[in-house]
């Protein structure tokens, strides 16, 4: 079956950042600029991570109280296809539900895919092949 990780686990493939765009006004970005060069922060980006991590850290509760409600596993989670080929044969189907990271191995067929997964739901990313991304769009929520 699926092997979770936690997230303060160390996985042995680090999955890569996303990239999110934000806009922010002049007088927001001076002011991050001047903090930069004053040396609190080495970049643009390292103030933005932790600003991000301090409001993530402010609302830790709320969060792990809706991971619970939701029942989404928190980390990485990772369906290889031996885990797919498991699920077809037990004759059921996945109904995956994460808060991190989801990612279906590029080996994985879009037609197993199919077979195996009911829906997907995830906050965060999804790392699937294009032809299994496409095959499941009726089935992420």
């Amino acid at each position: 079956m699926p092997k979770t990780s936690q997230a303060a686990q160390v996985s042995p493939a680090r999955p890569v950042d996303e990239k999110v765009t934000i806009n922010v006004g002049c007088v927001d970005l001076g002011q991050i600029d001047l903090l930069v060069q004053e040396g609190f922060y080495a970049n643009r980006t390292d103030l933005i991570r932790t600003a991000i991590r301090n409001q993530l850290s402010t609302h830790s509760d709320i969060v792990r109280q809706v991971v619970l409600k939701k029942t989404l596993v928190l980390g990485i989670q990772h369906y290889s296809r031996a885990d797919l080929l498991a699920v077809q044969a037990s004759g059921t189907q996945l109904q995956i539900r994460v808060l991190g990271l989801a990612s279906i191995a590029p080996d994985v067929t879009p037609e197993l895919a199919l077979a195996t997964i009911e829906s997907i739901t995830v906050l965060g990313a999804l790392h699937a092949s294009p032809a299994v991304k496409t095959a499941l769009m009726q089935r992420i929520q």
